[in-house]
């Protein structure tokens, strides 16, 4: 789906400027986005399978939620949203919590240049909770433990993003942090 978001300079600090998110990713213009890991208290993380039909990495698994920051959207107000797009849940904003913000670049095959700050944020979810997918973005979800995230990772698997290993370790961290301080 294409929309309306802000554009940024290579450092981060807005432009003023707005474009639809085909025209950046056409032009490499930077903008922000947001992805979302919901974890369980029993060590557990949610991952999202991407839709079939997604022009980057389909099919592939990555984080719980993800997208784009819309024009004059706050990153929280963002996550909010996309919760609610994505996996059909309403998050409360207090138990939000930003666990960093990277700048990532890549080019894809297929001529999308992304060029984004990524607002990475966790959030403790009740995997009893019922969880209703996008049927354009997302194939499934499914709830994995941290143990075998970690096999995933180590092994490489295929369906994982191809590259992002650093970037999970770093959240895996970042939830077992949480984990050993809340038992």
């Amino acid at each position: 789906m294409d929309e309306l978001i802000d554009i940024l300079n290579e450092d981060g600090s807005p432009t003023g400027k707005t474009e639809l998110k085909s025209v950046a990713h056409a032009n490499g213009l930077f903008h922000s986005t947001i992805h979302l890991w919901c974890y369980s208290l029993d060590g557990c993380l949610l991952l999202q399978q991407r839709g079939k039909s997604k022009e980057t990495y389909p099919l592939k698994w990555d984080v719980s939620v993800a997208g784009h920051i819309g024009a004059g959207e706050s990153p929280e107000i963002s996550v909010f949203r996309e919760c609610q797009e994505e996996i059909g849940i309403t998050i409360e904003t207090e138990n939000l919590k930003k666990i960093t913000v990277y700048k990532k670049e890549k080019k894809h095959n297929n001529g999308i240049f992304d060029r984004e700050y990524v607002h990475v944020f966790i959030y403790e979810l009740d995997k009893s909770i019922a969880l209703t997918k996008q049927e354009s973005e997302v194939e499934s979800l499914v709830w994995i433990s941290i143990k075998d995230f970690e096999s995933w990772i180590t092994q490489k698997h295929e369906g994982l993003i191809p590259g992002s290993e650093k970037r999970f370790e770093f959240v895996i961290s970042e939830i077992q942090k949480r984990l050993i301080s809340s038992s």
